[in-house]
């Protein structure tokens, strides 16, 4: 790994720390917050691409785990990780991946709709079966109960798909940080 790589994954687990300095909105029915954070997974995958952008978020997810209060509203520590919330931010690592891995597959011809399609998919489908799952088995309902629980988010996060693809399409155009040959 180049000393660039190293740096670039340093800097997106800074922006998605940055992120959760928004303050989150928590809805009453699951107990998970809407945060700004989860953009971070969806700019590291659609930037870096599946290596640099998935070691990003693991690194986030590290120093959260260390004790930082990285997460939104303060929170950190590997209580937090393991708590209601702790699918989603686990699948933050899982989802920049999954996003990487589709915008490298379709880096020779992205355009807005492969890329909207592989944010959503990863950062909202992934995500969400991943996060869902944990939130069932945390606050002891049922996996349909917790993802109905979730619909509200769907708003908040196709706003962050909608983001997350106008940066990747500038940085793609401008600076593109995944090589042609992906």
């Amino acid at each position: 790994m180049k000393t660039k790589d190293i740096v670039y994954i340093a800097l997106f687990a800074a922006l998605t720390a940055v992120l959760g300095l928004f303050p989150p909105i928590t809805l009453p029915i699951t107990g998970v917050p809407v945060t700004a954070q989860s953009l971070g997974p969806m700019l590291a995958g659609a930037i870096l691409g599946a290596r640099r952008g998935g070691l990003s978020i693991v690194l986030f997810l590290v120093l959260v785990a260390l004790g930082l209060p990285l997460l939104s509203g303060g929170r950190g520590g590997f209580g937090v990780m393991v708590g209601v919330t702790g699918g989603f931010i686990f699948g933050w690592a899982i989802s920049a991946f999954v996003i990487g891995l589709l915008i490298e597959k379709f880096w020779n011809r992205l355009n807005v709709v492969n890329a909207a399609v592989s944010i959503a998919f990863g950062g909202i489908v992934v995500l969400y079966a991943i996060g869902n799952a944990w939130v069932a088995v945390a606050a002891d309902i049922s996996y349909w109960q917790a993802t109905v629980g979730a619909a509200p988010f769907l708003i908040g996060d196709a706003i962050k798909v909608a983001i997350a693809t106008a940066a990747c399409l500038a940085v793609r155009r401008s600076y593109p940080l995944i090589s042609k040959s992906a």
